[in-house]
């Protein structure tokens, strides 16, 4: 059963992982975005480490909703609303128990993405964090570690294709060959799964 401690290791994780790639999520986004995603993404969980330290959320579900409404206060551009409705909606779906099975996480993870396509509209194939997401929640039934490499590999697959949705969307078929930013941040928030849970 996952607590409110793995769920905060989960969110640390995540947020080591932008601090150590903000540089590369920035020049992903260089080419087919505003070049801002990994610094954004970088004060966002900044902020969430903080404020997870000091208030200290005693369920999963509040850890994430708390993480999600962070973001969406901290992080610009379409990453905040993204990122905190997947938290959010998943904290949410999670409701007040204290503890939680990995199906349970699956399931409200499942439904934060759902979420995330409808608030962007976007569809798996479309070039955005919903490549990596869906694949791997997916892939949770088979745990934490089968989930990062779906989504490693979901991130990676977003090069070939020509963006559908958000900013590199306008580019049209410039947008082609170039890994897709939200994809690959995306795939950093579930391999912290997989750190959070000593795999």
């Amino acid at each position: 059963m996952l607590d409110a401690d793995f769920f905060r290791r989960w969110m640390t994780a995540t947020a080591a992982s932008v601090e150590r790639e903000a540089e590369r999520l920035t020049a992903l986004d260089s080419p087919i975005g505003d070049a801002d995603h990994g610094s954004n993404l970088q004060r966002g969980f900044r902020a969430v480490t903080a404020t997870l330290e000091k208030e200290a959320p005693d369920t999963p579900g509040a850890v994430l909703t708390l993480t999600g409404r962070q973001l969406i206060s901290t992080v610009g551009g379409a990453s905040g609303p993204l990122y905190g409705t997947l938290l959010r909606r998943t904290g949410k779906a999670l409701g007040d128990a204290a503890e939680v099975s990995e199906e349970q996480l699956a399931g409200a993870l499942r439904a934060g993405v759902d979420a995330v396509m409808t608030l962007g509209g976007a569809a798996p194939g479309d070039k955005t964090m919903v490549d990596a997401l869906v694949p791997a929640v997916d892939a949770l039934a088979d745990g934490f570690t089968a989930a990062r490499a779906a989504a490693e590999q979901g991130a990676l697959a977003t090069t070939p294709m020509q963006a559908r949705k958000g900013r590199a969307s306008y580019l049209g078929e410039r947008s082609i060959g170039h890994q897709d930013p939200g994809a690959t941040s995306s795939a950093l928030l579930i391999a912290g799964l997989a750190e959070a849970n000593g795999e």
